[in-house]
């Protein structure tokens, strides 16, 4: 009796301990099958992570605007120096041509120094020399001098048939032009001591007053400028030289 007793009382420990066994597996086969369930505490560490990926390419798309930025800055002193720099040549420009020691300008009258004398050669004939002032240095237009006589502006007529070339001046550079006062072969004419000059028709400056002695003045010619004396004498009339 008592060893059946001890036997039931052994097999019923078994059982119990395969019962606990067999649930042990299934508990670890489940927890084994089933998809681990993320923490708060690495969802959170996953955005961060996503945040932080999230600002690099902020920072990427920030730099390329900075650049952009910095580039169309640049762009623009770039065309602000060029703007300087034209208005700066063109300041420049303006000031040249108003300067009377400049280059390339045109003669006026009074950029010059200007003398008049009678000569016997040829029937007789006014010789005017003029050359630039002192620091001045500009150019005797090819155009015919303009030379008058009178209170009532009688002026002189072409002695040549071409219009001459342009005669630069500077230092002791001289031009010549001559005037024949008379013409005809009368003994009409008017009696004057002086003639008005000045360098073309297009001369704006204030033309000047040449003493010359006694002329008789009937239908006067003049010359263009030239740089040869003996090239400026009138004769009598058109290319009569």
């Amino acid at each position: 009796m008592r060893k059946n007793l001890i036997r039931t009382t052994s097999l019923a420990a078994v059982a119990a301990a395969a019962v606990f066994s067999l649930s042990a597996c299934e508990d670890g086969a489940d927890s084994a099958g089933a998809s681990p369930v993320p923490s708060a505490a690495q969802t959170q560490s996953g955005d961060k992570g996503q945040e932080a990926d999230g600002g690099t390419g902020g920072s990427a798309e920030d730099a390329g605007s900075k650049g952009s930025s910095a580039g169309s800055g640049s762009g623009g002193s770039t065309s602000g120096n060029g703007s300087g720099d034209g208005g700066s040549a063109s300041d420049g420009g303006g000031s040249g041509s108003t300067d009377k020691g400049g280059y390339g300008q045109v003669c006026g009258a009074n950029d010059l120094t200007w003398n008049a004398k009678s000569e016997t050669q040829a029937g007789g004939y006014i010789l005017i020399s003029v050359k630039a002032k002192s620091g001045i240095t500009c150019t005797l237009p090819a155009a015919l001098p303009v030379v008058a006589f009178g209170s009532d502006g009688t002026e002189a007529g072409p002695a040549e048939q071409a219009v001459g070339e342009p005669v630069k001046l500077s230092g002791g550079t001289v031009a010549y032009t001559g005037v024949n006062p008379k013409t005809t072969n009368n003994d009409y004419g008017k009696e004057l001591t002086e003639i008005i000059a000045a360098v073309s028709k297009d001369d704006k400056t204030d033309p000047v007053s040449l003493s010359t002695g006694s002329i008789t003045v009937d239908r006067p010619i003049v010359t263009n400028w030239h740089t040869a004396p003996q090239d400026a004498v009138p004769g009598d009339g058109l290319d009569s030289h």
